[in-house]
């Protein structure tokens, strides 16, 4: 299971098939999942200052490169290493392409291993809409328990339940990781999951310059939706 199925099994309700709204901008989120798991698996790389192109060129600092394109066995790590092979791109600009027609394949891989299934359903009996209700929640509740336990500060993390964590914080989803009254506490465990010892200085490198895309990437069109408000 990679971190963005991870993701999306949290994110969605096993009775009905629907994300829960609290993860806000789902689809970001999930391209942050993907480039921090390529990170993870030192396949892609943020450069420091000075970094030159295999052309010779200078690279702006920041900019993530492949450093292994051998397939990933997954085909949506696959695509996304390809996504960022295409060209030199920081984070920020990579949560937008890499977020394109991602969860649909994601839900259906998930769907054909028995884990979720597809139902077609129609709202007020016209509009066509999709679920993906749980059909097997064995590896989502074993999944939870590790994350409460992570967020109480029980357990240490491993590196993929920490970038998953890392990925969510900001969302409601987190709070409801934790038994009530524990919410605030899980909020700042998340907060500081990038900066600890789960990943070398690279991989937090990259985690930390994600996470801050992936919030700019939330926050603009919030933020131009209240300014034409």
């Amino acid at each position: 299971m990679i971190i963005a199925e991870d993701l999306l099994l949290l994110a969605y309700d096993d009775a009905t098939g629907k994300p829960d709204p609290v993860v806000d901008n789902l689809d970001y989120r999930l391209a942050g999942a993907l480039l921090v798991e390529l990170a993870l698996t030192g396949r892609v790389h943020v450069v420091g200052s000075g970094a030159v192109a295999a052309d010779g060129s200078r690279l702006r600092r920041g900019t993530v490169v492949v450093r292994d394109a051998a397939p990933t066995g997954h085909p949506a790590l696959d695509r996304a290493l390809a996504v960022v092979g295409q060209k030199a791109r920081t984070p920020s600009s990579l949560i937008g392409p890499l977020s394109k027609g991602a969860r649909e394949p994601l839900l259906s891989g998930l769907a054909e291993r028995g884990i979720l299934q597809r139902e077609e359903r129609r709202v007020l009996r016209i509009f066509p809409t999709t679920a993906w209700p749980a059909t097997d929640s064995s590896h989502e509740l074993r999944l939870r328990a590790e994350c409460e336990a992570v967020l109480l500060g029980t357990q240490e993390p491993r590196p993929q339940t920490a970038a998953l964590l890392s990925v969510l914080r900001g969302t409601g989803l987190v709070k409801k990781l934790v038994p009530p009254g524990h919410g605030k506490a899980a909020a700042r465990r998340a907060k500081g999951l990038s900066q600890q010892s789960w990943a070398d200085d690279a991989v937090r490198k990259a985690v930390d310059e994600v996470n801050a895309a992936v919030l700019v990437a939330v926050m603009v069109p919030a933020m131009t939706v209240a300014a034409s408000a």
